[in-house]
C-alpha cells in the first residue's frame, strides 16, 4: 500500500516566494507541528528552482545560498512528515525565452505574455514536453520526495491580472492541431464552433499526453512518490481549490469543499481528492485571508466529504500579516489527527446519485448541476456524485441508487444510455432536467424510447411564463400555491398519451400598467413528464430547474424537485431529519459496517458574509437502520441516547455548534 492511499493528508502548502529561499527550516517544521500537519508542500522547480540546479534551461532563486530543498525534506522526514515537490512549468524567466522563444506561448497576433519576468510557455514546446521531464528527473534524483505536483497544468490563455490573450498559436500549437484535425486552429473559444469543438479534444489529448509521459517517467523512477495536479490523467491525487475571487459573480457558493471532494471521491476507486482550502482573499490579496468561519466550513467539509486536510497560505508563516485564521486551522487539524481512524474510508450509503455535467457542457449544464446539488444538500438527501466521463466505471453500480438525476446533460453515448437503461430495469427511477438529451438525433431519439417525449424544439424566452402546480400528492409543499414562475429557455417536448403530465405550461400574457393585466392560458406543453415503465419510472423536466434555483433562490423550485423525489421514494430513503436548511448533513459508512454521522451548521453565512454561526438545537434525525448498539461524539466525547421504532433509529442531536461528528457502532 502506498502512504497516501490512507487518505489521512493533513497538508499545509507554503507557497514561497524567490525572497524565501533561505528560509528557518527549523522554525518551518515547529510551525507545522503546531499545526498537526503530515505533509508539506513547497516550491521546488519550474519558474524558479529553490535547490542548486545544474541545468541550462531551469531559473534559480537569485536569493538562494543554500540547498533549501534538501534541508526541508531531510528535516520534514526526521519529523515523520512527507514532502511533496511543488513545480510549475506554465511560464519561464525570460532570460530561457531570449535563447528558446519557440517553446513559448504566442497569440494569433504574435504576441507572447510576460509577467513579472515570467513568460508563458506552451503545453506543445519543447520545454513543457521535454525539459520539464529533465526538472522533474534532476529533483528525484537528487532528492527523497514522497510527492511531486504540477500548479497551472495545461493551456493557460490569462496572466496575473486575469488578462485574456486567447488561444496559443505557436507554430508547435499550428503543426499538431493540423496533424491531429487537418484544420487551422480557431482564432475565437466559440462553443458552436465544430473547430473549436475539435481543438477541446486537441487539448485533452496533448495534456493527456503529457501527464502519461509524467507518470512513466516518475513511476519508473519510484513507484511510491504520489504525482497530483488540477486533473485525473495518470495521476494519484487529484487537487481541486475551495478559493475566492473578488470579481467573481454572484451567487456566493457554499458547498464549494463539498462538491469539489465529492465528485472526485465518489467517481474514483484509485484516486483521491486534497482540496486545497486557499486563505487569501483573492490573488490579488494574497496576504488577507477570508473569514476564518469560512476557513471552518471549507475544512469540516472536506473531511466530512470525504477527503484529508490543506490548507494554503503565500510564503512563510513567519512575518505573514494575517494570522486570524491560523488557530481554527490547528483546531481542525488537530481533531483529524485525533479521529483520522473514523476519517478517509468512507463508503457509500446514499438513496440518489447526481451525474456531474462534462467540462465542456457550458455554464448552463454547471448552474444547473450546481443549483440541484444546493437543493438536495437543503433537503437533506443522502446522495453521491458521479462524472458523467466515469458512468462506464462508477464506483458504486447505479443500480444501488433509488434514484439517478441528469441535470441539462444534452447528450450521453451509447454505452452510458445502455447503463442508464439497465438500471431502469432494476428499478432506479432516472430525472433528466433541462435540455437534457436534446444534443442529437440518436440523443432525441432515445429520450422518446425512455422518457416518452418527443423534441419539438427550445422556447428561447419565456419571461413571464408559469407553471400550474396542480397535483397536490406529487407536489406536497404547494398546499397555497397554484402557479410557480418560469424563466429563460424551455423545452418544448411533445410527451407520448401513457405519460403522466405534469406542471401545465401558462403563456406569458399581458403584464402591464396593472390596469391591463391578465388574459393567461395555457399552452399544449408541460413543465414535467412522468413516465411509468415496468420496474421503476422516469421524470422528464424540460426547464433549468436547478439553474434558476441557483441564480434565485426561489424555495418553488427547490419544493418542485424534493416533493418528486420523496414522492419517487416514499419511505424509503435512509435518512430523514427535522434540521434546518442551514445543517449540512453527511451520513457514511467509515468501515464499512459502522456508520459516521456529520453535521455542519452554516447558519453564519447569510449570502455574502460569513459570520459565527447560531446555536442549532434539537435536531431529530431518523435513521433506515436498527442494528445500533452505540452512540459516540467525537466532538463533545459523550454517549448520545436514541431508540428503534418501526426498524429505524431515531436519535435527537440537542446542540449543534459548529460541527457535530456522531459515531454510529453496529
Amino acid at each position: 500500500m502506498t502512504w497516501w492511499t490512507e487518505n489521512h493528508l493533513r497538508l499545509i502548502q507554503n507557497n514561497i516566494s524567490e525572497t524565501n529561499a533561505n528560509l528557518d527550516v527549523d522554525q518551518l517544521i515547529q510551525q507545522l507541528k503546531e499545526f498537526s500537519a503530515n505533509t508539506l508542500m513547497l516550491n521546488t522547480g519550474g519558474i524558479e528552482a529553490f535547490y542548486p540546479t545544474k541545468l541550462e534551461y531551469q531559473y534559480s532563486s537569485p536569493y538562494l545560498e543554500k540547498d533549501l530543498i534538501k534541508e526541508v525534506i531531510q528535516k520534514c522526514h526526521a519529523n515523520h512528515i512527507k514532502f511533496i515537490a511543488r513545480f510549475d512549468f506554465s511560464k519561464a524567466h525570460e532570460s530561457i525565452y531570449a535563447k528558446k522563444p519557440e517553446w513559448f506561448y504566442l497569440s494569433k497576433d504574435k504576441e507572447i505574455v510576460n509577467y513579472n519576468e515570467m513568460i508563458h510557455t506552451c503545453v506543445n514546446g519543447f520545454y513543457q514536453k521535454e525539459y520539464a521531464l529533465k526538472i522533474i528527473e534532476e529533483v528525484i534524483d537528487l532528492y527523497d520526495v514522497d510527492g511531486i505536483f504540477f500548479n497551472m497544468f495545461g493551456y493557460q490563455t490569462r496572466d496575473y491580472s486575469n488578462n485574456y490573450y486567447g488561444i496559443c498559436h505557436c507554430n508547435n500549437c499550428k503543426t499538431r492541431f493540423k496533424e491531429m484535425f487537418n484544420q487551422m486552429l480557431p482564432t475565437e473559444e466559440n462553443p458552436d464552433d465544430p473547430v473549436y469543438q475539435d481543438y477541446i479534444a486537441f487539448k485533452d489529448i496533448t495534456t493527456n499526453e503529457m501527464l502519461d509521459r509524467i507518470h512513466t517517467l516518475v513511476k519508473a523512477k519510484n513507484k511510491n512518490i504520489a504525482i497530483s495536479t488540477y486533473h485525473d490523467q495518470k495521476v494519484d491525487i487529484v487537487r481541486k481549490e475551495s478559493n475566492t475571487a473578488i470579481d467573481r459573480p454572484y451567487p456566493k457558493w457554499l458547498y464549494s469543499a463539498s462538491e469539489n471532494v465529492q465528485s472526485i471521491e465518489d467517481s474514483w476507486q484509485d484516486k483521491l481528492i486534497s482540496n486545497c482550502v486557499i486563505n487569501a482573499v483573492d490573488i490579488f490579496y494574497r496576504f488577507v485571508g477570508v473569514s476564518k468561519h469560512e476557513i471552518e466550513i471549507r475544512l469540516y467539509e472536506s473531511i466530512a466529504s470525504g477527503s484529508g486536510l490543506d490548507f494554503c497560505i503565500i510564503g512563510d508563516f513567519e512575518g505573514y500579516p494575517d494570522r486570524d485564521n491560523f488557530s481554527v486551522v490547528k483546531d481542525i487539524f488537530h481533531f483529524h489527527q485525533k479521529n483520522e481512524r473514523y476519517f478517509g474510508n468512507f463508503s457509500s450509503v446514499a438513496d440518489v446519485l447526481l451525474i456531474k455535467p462534462e467540462q465542456s457542457a457550458g455554464r448552463d449544464s454547471v448552474m444547473e448541476y450546481l443549483g440541484i446539488y444546493k437543493m438536495l444538500k437543503e433537503q437533506h438527501v443522502i446522495f453521491d456524485v458521479l462524472l458523467q466521463e466515469n458512468m462506464k466505471t462508477p464506483v458504486r453500480s447505479l443500480n444501488e441508487y433509488k434514484a439517478v438525476i441528469f441535470p441539462n446533460i444534452k447528450q450521453l453515448k451509447e454505452n452510458e444510455w445502455n447503463i442508464m437503461e439497465s438500471s431502469l430495469k432494476s428499478g432506479v427511477s432516472m430525472i433528466a432536467t433541462g435540455q437534457s438529451f436534446t444534443g442529437n438525433s440518436f440523443n432525441r431519439n432515445k429520450l422518446s424510447n425512455v422518457f416518452g417525449g418527443s423534441f419539438k424544439g427550445i422556447k428561447q424566452n419565456s419571461r413571464s411564463d408559469y407553471f400550474e402546480v396542480k397535483n397536490k400528492s406529487v407536489f406536497s409543499s404547494f398546499k397555497n400555491r397554484d402557479w410557480i414562475f418560469i424563466d429563460e429557455e424551455f423545452t418544448r417536448i411533445k410527451f407520448q398519451s401513457s405519460v403522466t403530465r405534469l406542471l401545465p405550461h401558462i403563456e406569458t400574457a399581458r403584464f402591464g400598467p396593472p390596469e391591463r393585466v391578465g388574459g393567461h392560458r395555457k399552452s399544449n406543453d408541460f413543465g414535467m413528464g412522468r413516465h411509468t415503465l415496468e420496474e421503476s419510472e422516469s421524470v422528464y423536466i424540460p426547464w433549468k430547474i436547478g439553474c434558476l434555483y441557483y441564480k434565485h433562490g426561489f424555495e418553488d423550485h427547490k419544493n418542485i424537485m424534493t416533493d418528486l423525489i420523496d414522492n419517487l421514494l416514499q419511505d424509503h430513503v435512509v435518512l430523514t431529519t427535522d434540521a434546518p436548511e442551514s445543517v449540512e448533513i453527511f451520513l457514511n459508512k467509515y468501515d464499512n459496517k459502522n456508520y459516521l454521522l456529520q453535521f455542519l451548521n452554516l447558519s453564519g453565512f447569510n449570502g455574502t458574509t460569513y459570520h459565527a454561526a447560531n446555536e442549532i438545537r434539537e435536531v431529530n434525525v431518523s435513521i433506515n437502520d436498527c442494528a445500533i448498539k452505540n452512540i459516540y461524539s467525537l466532538v463533545k466525547n459523550n454517549t448520545i441516547p436514541f431508540e428503534i421504532q418501526k426498524d429505524r433509529l431515531k436519535l435527537k442531536v440537542n446542540k449543534i455548534e459548529k460541527y457535530e461528528a456522531l459515531v454510529l457502532q453496529i
